[in-house]
């Protein structure tokens, strides 16, 4: 199984849905950067269940414990170990998974893959797996933030068919965000997203959606071309997120409606740098950031968990039909919010440690 993400700063994530606990170990965090618990505990705050009529009611407070690495609030260059108790774990829910493999579900793959599965939730392809991501892209994002003053924001921008109109990516702020309950800036589209989803929920089914994010700052030269470009790697983290469906970075798709002399993007001069007049890059050119802000979206399938009867087959082949118990969410874009920061971070702080190490080698 492969649990590890980054080469110089790595992160290794553990943990089942309802195991005892899930977390994090964060490898190459340089030394001497500020760390404390509401550092990583915001982002689990905003990634955990139970906070609005939106999510799943399960209820896990996902209190963080840092159990390396760090001393008197200082990162010491070591391991930094991050530990979340699971706490509200209800297996008797899953009874019939045991039996019938969930439509849309991993409890097939799993079992053919490795003989075995998880027998409560989804085990590691559950959404409680991105804790530990949450947790140790906190730790990713504080050093960005302290080294070279990088902004990452995520919002919500499309449920279902309710589209929200672009923000000023410049100056949006996770302030804006979170001042709604679906985590959309724009407060029209954010009703109406919210109404969708409890209509949804009223029949027992889910819905899907779009998260955008923004990351402003990073300066010009972190990628690894050819198979470790920027977008690549964004693309793999963003990818790995449980019911991610589709990536796509600056014009995206819209690419291929337009003519390359629309698309391109001139170079202007920006105080004392280049900079480009517009950006449907996204911030990336040739794999490696030009110092423009990076920008991406992340489509999400409506949640396979649902209370509706579902027509199916057990593990013996024998017509089935299956209906769910557990508390589920009827979407789940909102609370993918801050997982998406945090894969961003992660790879971003991974790219900045390899440019620092590849100047730090020329320099010698």
């Amino acid at each position: 199984m492969s649990s590890i993400l980054g080469r110089i700063f790595r992160i290794t994530t553990f943990g089942e849905s309802h195991g005892p606990a899930v977390g994090a170990v964060v490898e190459g965090c340089p030394p001497g950067i500020r760390l404390v618990p509401s550092d990583i505990q915001a982002q689990l705050d905003r990634r955990r269940p139970g906070q609005s009529e939106a999510n799943t009611p399960r209820s896990e407070e996902d209190r963080v414990r840092i159990l390396s690495g760090v001393e008197g609030d200082i990162t010491l260059g070591t391991p930094i170990a991050l530990l979340v108790w699971n706490k509200d774990q209800n297996p008797s829910d899953y009874e019939d998974v045991r039996k019938i493999p969930r439509p849309s579900h991993a409890d097939y793959a799993y079992r053919v893959k490795y003989g075995v599965q998880a027998q409560s939730g989804g085990g590691r392809a559950s959404g409680r797996e991105t804790v530990g991501r949450v947790a140790g892209g906190a730790v990713a994002e504080k050093m960005l933030r302290e080294r070279y003053g990088v902004e990452i924001v995520a919002w919500v921008s499309r449920v279902g068919s309710v589209a929200a109109p672009e923000p000023d990516r410049s100056r949006i702020s996770r302030v804006e965000v979170d001042a709604t309950a679906v985590r959309c800036p724009d407060r029209e589209a954010a009703a109406a997203m919210l109404e969708l989803i409890r209509e949804v929920k009223r029949e027992g089914d889910s819905i899907g959606g779009i998260v955008s994010c923004v990351c402003r700052g990073a300066p010009a030269g972190w990628g690894e071309p050819v198979f470790g470009k920027v977008e690549a790697l964004l693309a793999q983290a963003m990818l790995s997120i449980p019911a991610a469906r589709g990536f796509d970075i600056g014009s995206g798709f819209g690419a291929a409606l337009m003519r390359g002399l629309q698309h391109n993007d001139p170079f202007v001069r920006k105080g004392q740098r280049l900079g480009t007049l517009s950006n449907f890059s996204g911030g990336v050119q040739g794999g490696i950031t030009n110092g423009e802000d990076i920008y991406f979206r992340v489509a999400f399938k409506p949640p396979a968990s649902i209370r509706l009867p579902q027509k199916t087959a057990d593990y013996e082949g024998r017509e089935r039909e299956l209906i769910l118990k557990g508390r589920h969410d009827p979407c789940i874009v909102p609370r993918a919010v801050p997982v998406v920061e945090a894969m961003a971070a992660l790879v971003l702080a991974d790219l900045a440690m390899l440019q620092e190490s590849r100047q730090r080698s020329s320099a010698s």
